[in-house]
């Protein structure tokens, strides 16, 4: 099942167990239950601390299996065969299980072990979702840290009925005791805020108390961080307040064009964007959302940034990397069907609409590669563009154009997604050059026409583009003084990663060398 360098690796990790677990399969006859059995066996050969059972009666769903601590309640489960993107999912189950230590903050570690009730949680994932490991992980740290929190990570792709009787359109999807609990990426942060009612307030006034900061970044993409780590490395008091820390890097599937690093993936790359700015003296303030930007009294003084909780933070110099998120079509029926039917992502959720009919919406580069990846997995796609020609790489377009199950429709507007109450089932779009109404019935829409900044909250503080991007100069500077931007989120013309950073890093020095002449005393007379 396991290769032999991913055997050579898990065995090294394996060797951190300290307490002995048992792996407890439940399979039946198919290919996919023999396929998890020897998995199963491999892991339970690698180390003398884990026993392997099967107990087909332990689960209804097949294939499945348990990682128990013996002689304790603490369980992980998974009804799936965790490789892909869950295969670090895997390993982390298996460390945690045996009392491998996680990496947690001991404060938010404690308010998972007080959660008091029984709490029975299922995350619907898929293996391709770059966006379920987090959301898995999770909850299988607060299932270690808690014995009354219970989790299983079902893989939809092998349980395609339950996903259409449960009316599952979008992955992650997690459920608590059997109700609709959330969908999309999770921290451990994140699920705690919704399960424990008094988080956001304690953390509100935990925010009230801090002293200002030398420089505040919003936001914490690679612009972000970038800039934290130019700023603490000035010495200077630094901060960052973001929603969540990776930003938009945290959806992206692949990243091969940042140079030095010939491939990794979006959730890699988020996750070693924290670590480096953990190194240094930095405040982080997570599930943060920057509501209102007030400037300063006086020239030097301390600019306001006033936040969704209640909140607010003062910093004599503030940079705002709040980036950009996913462009809507904006028709009637898009946001009733948001995960259920249309979506933004054909790396996470395209496995769920297996043997489907999909439009995809977009034809840059973005929405082609999503039309070619979905052409493996679904019935049929039909790309629908705005303009008169597609607008993505010649060869992606050649690619697009042999697969047989795709259909191009160009000069198109699309004008209403239509559903029964419950789940797509068409897009409506309007023909551009004759006037044409016509309907196509589907049961899935992916949406990649683009980005939109996230600087609504900014408009009449500080100048914006047309575009609703943050005008800067050379130097970062924004309308407002003592304000820096960087990143997706303002003018720069290229929305790279690297050119991001680079970015941050220059709002970064801009905002010390304001620092310097703002705090710097005023010329003296000379004598007569």
């Amino acid at each position: 099942m396991l290769d032999d360098n991913l055997k050579t690796q898990l065995k090294a990790y394996l060797e951190k167990l300290v307490q002995p677990i048992e792996l407890v399969a439940s399979l039946d006859d198919g290919d996919k239950s023999r396929e998890l059995d020897a998995l199963l066996h491999d892991i339970a050969s690698m180390s003398d601390r884990i026993t392997l059972r099967r107990d087909d009666s332990a689960d209804a769903r097949k294939p499945s299996f348990a990682i128990n601590r013996l002689g304790t309640d603490v369980t992980v489960s998974f009804a799936a065969i965790p490789m892909g993107h869950e295969f670090t999912s895997l390993v982390l189950a298996l460390l945690w299980a045996g009392g491998h230590p996680a990496k947690i903050d001991e404060e938010l570690a404690n308010q998972v072990r007080d959660l008091e009730g029984e709490y029975h949680f299922e995350t619907f994932m898929s293996l391709s979702c770059q966006s379920c490991p987090d959301t898995v992980q999770a909850l299988n740290l607060m299932s270690v840290l808690n014995p009354n929190i219970h989790h299983v990570a079902i893989d939809g792709a092998l349980f395609q009925s339950e996903v259409e009787a449960r009316e599952i359109m979008s992955v992650p999807t997690v459920l608590l005791n059997g109700e609709a609990f959330d969908t999309g990426r999770m921290t451990v942060e994140q699920i705690i805020a919704k399960l424990d009612t008094g988080a956001g307030e304690r953390a509100a006034e935990q925010i009230k108390a801090k002293e200002a900061f030398d420089v505040l970044v919003i936001g914490g993409g690679p612009a972000g961080s970038a800039a934290a780590v130019y700023a603490a490395r000035k010495g200077i008091r630094t901060g960052v307040a973001a929603e969540r820390f990776g930003g938009q890097v945290l959806d992206t599937m692949a990243i091969e064009n940042f140079v030095s690093v010939q491939y990794t993936e979006g959730p890699k790359m988020a996750t070693a964007l924290e670590q480096h700015v953990r190194e240094y003296d930095v405040d982080i303030m997570n599930l943060q959302r920057a509501e209102k930007l007030i400037p300063a009294s006086e020239p030097g003084g301390l600019v306001e940034v006033q936040l969704a909780n209640g909140a607010s933070l003062k910093s004599r110099s503030v940079i705002l990397s709040t980036g950009a998120r996913w462009r809507q079509m904006g028709v009637p029926g898009e946001e009733q069907y948001r995960n259920r039917g249309v979506a933004y992502c054909p790396h996470c959720d395209g496995p769920l609409y297996k043997g489907k009919r999909v439009a995809v919406i977009g034809g840059g580069n973005s929405g082609v590669e999503a039309a070619i990846d979905l052409a493996g997995i679904v019935h049929h796609v039909t790309l629908v563009e705005f303009d008169s020609k597609l607008r993505a790489d010649e060869v992606l377009q050649r690619k697009l154009r042999s697969l047989p199950n795709v259909d191009i429709i160009v000069s198109a507007q699309s004008t209403e997604v239509l559903g029964d109450g419950q789940k797509v089932t068409g897009l409506v779009y309007t023909d551009r050059e004759n006037g044409g109404i016509h309907t196509v019935e589907l049961e899935g829409i992916f949406v990649q026409i683009g980005l939109l900044p996230n600087t609504e909250w900014l408009k009449g503080d500080v100048e914006l583009s047309p575009r609703g991007e943050i005008v800067i100069d050379e130097r970062g500077a924004t309308s407002m003084p003592g304000v820096f931007a960087a990143g997706d989120a303002t003018t720069v013309p290229y929305k790279q990663i690297v050119i991001a950073m680079g970015a941050g890093s220059t709002a970064a020095l801009s905002a010390f060398d304001h620092l310097i002449r703002t705090s710097a005393p005023a010329q003296q007379a000379q004598a007569a």
